[in-house]
């Protein structure tokens, strides 16, 4: 961590504004409520009158009603809210009727264009009220209703769109906690309409298709802040549910990936999360490939500044400049894989952030990305085979994970993290299967702490964390925890565990003299908690350590702060979802055109696969059977026509990404082959 740019303001010391984390409901005194108005008319009601303007082509009742609810945040709540006499003053119930906002919302873009203009008058007269105090809650009902108003597709009202977001991001930090608790009820349809309606505003004033559209960018530089903090508060709210209502890459704003995220990196590095706006107080809007771009932009930086020194220091001591000096060059043996790396690594940790380039001791060739895919996938097959015992491989969860032995020496497990950093940077899709918890441990903490005396990959860690790497045993304690009867006398457990290491049995207190103390009815949870801590932490923790430390020596960045877990997953082993279409436009081609009969036989079979077949071509000519972040382009794919007799299966050149595939007569023997091939290929299939 020592070695980064020094910031301007300690970021480390700062919370990501990605309203992850909500302060506890505050319990200050409310404001009273004004009394509403008095509004009797119902969904049925409503519906009525839409259907017989729609009828007679009379919309004087539909327009009396639109023009009436949304004059004022009073008659907003008089008309929507469930109760008119009640104060709906918590956070589990808005007291919004969803149903009618939603009927009076989904007819709203079949009204004449009268009747739509007289609701944005309304709303425009609701933001125009001058606040004298806090506000009640019926304006964060009226908020929250408004925020799902459809109008705000459409260009022509941003303006008011944008001041309804100025004021609701305005809001105090308890206004904005009661905004996340009611949004996470709303429908998971409603929910995405308005997280991408908040996405699309913000690609638009970025990117505007007609600037005349919009008042100049210096008049409303608080547009784009206010949208992306309001747009926080539904990412907050996201988080809270387990599943979340939609997929975190929903809330990914593709369009920033052509602005210059560089730039604003360094804005977050100098300024944090002070009053100067940067996307990067939002980690959650940048996609995977942009944070990608900027994790190797900051290490390529910090390469150049260090291969700059090295070749300043050559210069003033009068010694030729050598052009390997900018290259982390590895040379292994292939009889002395792991140990001839670990060596490397260890004497070059300088270098470790410059790019890569292997060669294997005795062999000619130059290192053109082949020779150092071979390597990863050489030594990831190494490391991770059951025979060398650094790693347990689980069926049931079909992952690996850390070994609990004890040994004199981790630094293996600080190769394998080094590995993975190398891999981030370098490129290279790693076929490995680590459980998420893995990488939630990897950004415990994200910045690696200066005082080397601070615990690190150590994270608040449950039941269902368990589940993904031992769902045996973590059935077993969930049994535990609902089982009715006497606990105690029925299981006769004690606060102890027992392992086996080497073929002997041996025992740890989960707590001081755990050993006497039951388990009971009453501590179970305790036990269980402590029990998954002992597994996931604690009995692993100095392997996990070297780990962790393997991987920042090559990844040391801020940008970390900008990831989630599931992101460092993906940046690693790549995406698991194929899209086999996208790979056909993409491959090239060696003694084939694409128009061949035998490659249009090929992609008509591909394509037909299921995708456990899809997966397994992947594997098979790729040695991973997941996407790089760039997508299926970022492969290089490429098919070459085998000279060999149609008799032969197809062979893959992993290094290479390369299918070798012989010009088979007709597509039912090309599948036949290709079929045979793909299933049969052990480990990693290398050419």
């Amino acid at each position: 961590g020592r070695d980064l740019p020094p910031l301007c303001l300690d970021v480390r010391q700062k919370q990501r504004m990605s309203m992850d984390t909500l302060p506890q409901e505050p319990k200050a005194p409310f404001p009273p409520e004004p009394s509403l108005p008095i509004r009797t008319k119902t969904v049925k009601d409503f519906q009525d009158d839409m259907e017989k303007s729609k009828a007679s082509g009379d919309w004087k009742a539909v327009h009396n009603f639109y023009s009436t609810t949304f004059d004022s945040f009073l008659e907003i709540n008089a008309a929507f809210k469930r109760d008119t006499s009640s104060p709906f003053n918590t956070i589990e119930d808005s007291g919004i009727d969803a149903k009618f906002v939603n009927v009076v919302y989904d007819a709203l873009l079949n009204t004449p264009q009268d009747v739509q203009k007289s609701v944005l008058k309304g709303i425009i007269n609701g933001l125009l009220q001058e606040w004298t105090g806090p506000r009640t809650k019926d304006d964060l009902r009226a908020y929250c209703i408004l925020l799902q108003n459809p109008q705000f597709s459409n260009t022509s009202t941003y303006v008011i769109y944008a001041h309804l977001l100025r004021q609701i991001a305005a809001l105090t930090e308890a206004d904005h906690h009661f905004l996340v608790h009611w949004s996470k009820k709303i429908s998971q349809k409603r929910f995405k309409q308005v997280v991408d309606r908040l996405l699309q505003f913000i690609s638009l004033r970025l990117f505007p298709a007609k600037p005349e559209e919009f008042p100049p960018m210096v008049k409303c530089t608080w547009w784009i802040p206010s949208a992306t903090k309001v747009l926080a508060l539904f990412n907050a709210a996201n988080s809270l549910i387990s599943p979340s209502i939609i997929s975190y890459t929903d809330f990914y704003n593709s369009t920033l990936d052509h602005i210059d995220l560089m730039e604003e990196y360094h804005n977050w590095q100098c300024y944090g999360n002070s009053h100067r706006f940067s996307f990067c107080q939002y980690p959650f809007i940048i996609s995977i490939a942009a944070k990608k771009v900027i994790i190797q932009r900051d290490s390529e930086q910090q390469m150049i500044s260090i291969a700059r020194q090295s070749l300043v220091d050559k210069v003033s001591r009068r010694q030729k400049p050598d052009m390997n000096m900018l290259f982390l060059n590895v040379k292994v043996r292939r009889t002395h894989l792991v140990s001839d790396s670990l060596d490397e690594l260890a004497r070059k940790k300088a270098d470790l952030k410059k790019k890569l380039k292997v060669t294997f001791v005795g062999e000619a060739g130059l290192d053109m990305g082949g020779l150092t895919k071979e390597w990863f996938l050489l030594l990831i097959r190494q490391i991770f085979h059951p025979d060398y015992g650094m790693f347990t491989y689980h069926k049931d969860s079909q992952c690996h994970w850390f070994s609990s032995f004890k040994c004199d020496n981790y630094s293996e497990f600080r190769l394998v993290g080094a590995l993975m950093g190398l891999a981030v940077y370098n490129s290279i899709t790693l076929d490995i299967r680590f459980p998420p918890c893995c990488y939630k441990k990897l950004l415990s903490p994200p910045i690696v702490p200066c005082d080397h005396n601070t615990l690190v990959g150590i994270c608040g860690v449950t039941l269902d964390d368990l589940f993904q790497i031992m769902p045996e045993l973590a059935h077993g304690l969930s049994e535990l925890l609902s089982y009715e009867g006497n606990v105690e006398e029925d299981f006769y457990s004690t606060f102890q565990v027992f392992q086996e290491e080497f073929g002997v049995i041996k025992s740890y207190n989960l707590k001081p003299n755990g050993d006497k103390i039951p388990v009971t009815n009453r501590n179970r949870k305790e036990y269980v908690q402590l029990y998954v801590d002992f597994l996931l932490n604690k009995s692993i923790y100095k392997q996990f350590a070297a780990f962790y430390y393997g991987f920042h020596s090559v990844c040391a960045s801020y940008a970390l702060l900008l990831l989630r877990p599931e992101e460092v997953e993906i940046l690693v082993c790549g995406s698991p979802e194929l899209d086999m279409s996208a790979l056909q436009r993409s491959t090239q081609y060696e003694g084939y055109q694409k128009t061949d009969l035998t490659i249009r036989y090929f992609w008509d079979v591909v394509l037909g696969f299921s995708l456990d077949l899809q997966k397994k071509l992947l594997h098979f000519a790729t040695g991973s059977d997941r996407v790089p972040v760039g997508g299926m382009a970022d492969l290089n794919f490429k098919i070459s026509k085998s000279e060999t007799s149609t008799n032969w299966l197809p062979v893959a050149h992993t290094c290479f990404n390369q299918l070798c595939l012989p010009p088979y007569k007709n597509k039912k023997e090309l599948k036949q082959k290709l079929i045979i091939g793909i299933s049969n290929a052990e480990g990693f299939g290398l050419e």
